[in-house]
């Protein structure tokens, strides 16, 4: 991993407590304007006007560092086991090459991460991982578990090259063959020497592929080849679109999920597999919630007023007849929809379609609407397109 902290990165510096990437010198030189931090590690969050950031990714293709996705690796005799272990997802029918997008649940079913699963091998898993500390808690797992495994972080930095063009682009870079993996599939690549994997997903919800570095010093040099012949077939350097996200109703952690919720509240029954043969840690948790059944869902919402100049920095109350039934936990503006648009979290009786309330926002009061989700593209067609 890239240690060095040069004289321009040095006034987004917190310290050495905060790691910095091996593309930030790189995403520095191509316009980076400003840093935020997730999972202890600087992340570019501002290319300039996050509006035309959007469209340079539903029109074009950007790239992202994304290195701080960091990857929890899981090897050994009892890898697999551990691995469903950790998950209520089934994983027995994943294979070698393939991706999947997984819950890591607790003992009382909230949940600690969603990452994307990667299997490298029979026995080995990345868990490519949001912003929050799973191989503290699969190391403390992993302690009493009585299986065989081991847990490390490798030194792996994943790159996003998103967008429509993104196959083009990534042809040109790499060849025909990552060009043509199939959605959620995954191949091992060797660049002159340098190795990656590169994977057909994407926090994007557009065509889109992920290029992890499995060597930190080869940072700029992997920027500076895809800058270099992407630029000209329509690339630009950008960060992960809120606007685009949203609209796909793609959640994230600390803001549309936390420790505190379980996944049937936030639509994610698909991901949990009460019946599989395979033990996992919240097996009995999400068992009694499941019958009982939960208290709040999360919905989609359009509201009106003014358009939202960037987004909410708190949780939004959202009310009816001047009691709150929910709160807003992320609303932006959308310029394709020409709609201000949130993810909330209501309660059960309040949660149907078409139910009207109040948002309290920061500064004034928005009549709001419950509407499906996601607000684009609602079966996800773009991001599996052949």
């Amino acid at each position: 991993m890239t240690g060095s902290m040069n004289a321009d990165f040095q006034k987004f510096s917190f310290g050495t407590q905060v790691r910095k990437s091996p593309f930030s010198d790189a995403a520095l030189r191509w316009g980076a304007k400003g840093f935020s931090v997730y999972n202890h590690m600087y992340i570019p969050r501002d290319f300039g006007d996050p509006v035309q950031n959007f469209w340079n990714l539903v029109n074009e293709a950007i790239l992202c560092d994304v290195a701080v996705e960091r990857q929890v690796e899981i090897t050994g005799p009892d890898a697999a086991k551990f691995t469903q272990f950790l998950s209520c997802r089934d994983l027995s029918n994943c294979v070698v090459g393939q991706c999947k997008y997984v819950l890591i649940t607790d003992q009382d079913g909230g949940i600690i991460n969603d990452p994307i699963l990667l299997k490298l091998g029979e026995n080995h898993f990345w868990l490519s991982i949001a912003d929050s500390d799973v191989i503290l808690w699969a190391k403390g797992v992993a302690a009493t578990a009585g299986m065989d495994v081991t847990i490390t972080e490798p030194d792996v930095s994943p790159l996003q090259l998103q967008g429509p063009k993104s196959r083009d682009i990534l042809r040109a870079a790499f060849g025909d063959a990552p060009a043509e993996l199939k959605y959620y599939r995954f191949m091992e690549y060797d660049w002159n020497g340098v190795p990656l994997i590169i994977s057909r997903t994407g926090w994007s919800s557009e065509l889109g592929y992920e290029i992890f570095l499995r060597d930190g010093a080869y940072g700029d040099a992997l920027w500076d080849h895809l800058m270099h012949i992407g630029a000209p077939l329509g690339l630009y350097p950008g960060h992960t679109s809120s606007i685009r996200r949203i609209e796909a109703a793609m959640l994230s952690y600390h803001a549309d999920m936390t420790l505190e919720n379980n996944p049937f509240e936030l639509g994610l029954d698909r991901l949990v597999d009460l019946d599989m043969d395979g033990d996992f840690v919240s097996k009995a948790a999400l068992t009694h919630i499941k019958s009982v059944g939960v208290t709040q869902l999360q919905v989609g919402l359009v509201f009106d007023g003014p358009n939202l100049v960037g987004s909410n920095d708190s949780f939004w109350p959202i009310l009816i007849d001047g009691v709150q039934v929910g709160k807003v936990t992320s609303a932006v503006y959308s310029p394709r929809l020409e709609q201000n648009i949130a993810l909330a979290l209501m309660d059960v009786a309040y949660a149907d379609l078409g139910t009207e309330a109040v948002i309290e926002t920061a500064h004034d009061t928005r009549q709001c609407k419950v509407v499906p989700k996601p607000f684009y593209d609602p079966k996800k067609a773009i991001a599996a397109k052949t």
